[in-house]
């Protein structure tokens, strides 16, 4: 993962100018209250977020229960990937969890900079390629690790997360029950 953001940082740093110009042009500034959504399910993500300062979190309903499924800090981008991709309405939440500021950039406008720049395809890809190998590594983390190894390497390659976001999010996020959680913690 540090390799493919490596190559993201690296293409940012060498967009030629007028990439870089059209980029700024699309993209708008905006602050968000805390416990403000910025995506709600039935909604389609027109917007990609990259957040400057602040907190998100991604999450669905699933039996009247939020099901968390990411979160999101400085230099992170929070989209709703099926939502986004397939301009169809999805089922995700994306809410901030601190006051947070953010840079927006319209899915159109963005399509039209990719057709201008060949730089900005070659940047979504970079991220998508992130996004495929952030997942598969979560989804295989859920299918080979029990609770207490799943929260250890939370703790490993995220501290900030344990540090930052209330328990019941990360137990939501681990797939696993607050009490749960709470056990593994005091095992500690």
């Amino acid at each position: 993962m540090d390799k493919q953001l490596a190559k993201i940082n690296s293409l940012l740093e060498t967009l030629d100018a007028a990439a870089s110009e059209a980029l700024d042009e699309i993209s708008v500034h905006r602050t968000y209250a805390k416990g403000e959504y910025l995506l709600k399910a039935g909604s389609v993500c027109t917007k990609s977020f990259w957040i400057e300062q602040g907190m998100l979190r991604k999450f669905f309903m699933h039996k009247d229960k939020e099901v968390t499924t990411a979160f999101y800090f400085k230099d992170d981008i929070a989209i709703s990937f099926y939502s986004y991709t397939l301009q169809t309405p999805g089922t995700e939440y994306i809410q901030a969890m601190t006051e947070t500021t953010v840079k927006e950039t319209s899915y159109q406008q963005f399509g039209e900079g990719k057709r201008q720049h060949p730089a900005l395809l070659q940047l979504d890809l970079l991220l998508t390629e992130y996004y495929a190998l952030s997942l598969e590594e979560k989804n295989f983390e859920l299918q080979t690790q029990n609770a207490t190894q799943r929260y250890q390497t939370l703790l490993r390659k995220s501290p900030h997360i344990v540090l930052q976001v209330p328990l019941t999010h990360i137990a939501s996020y681990l797939n696993v029950s607050l009490e749960t959680l709470s056990r593994i913690r005091s095992g500690i």
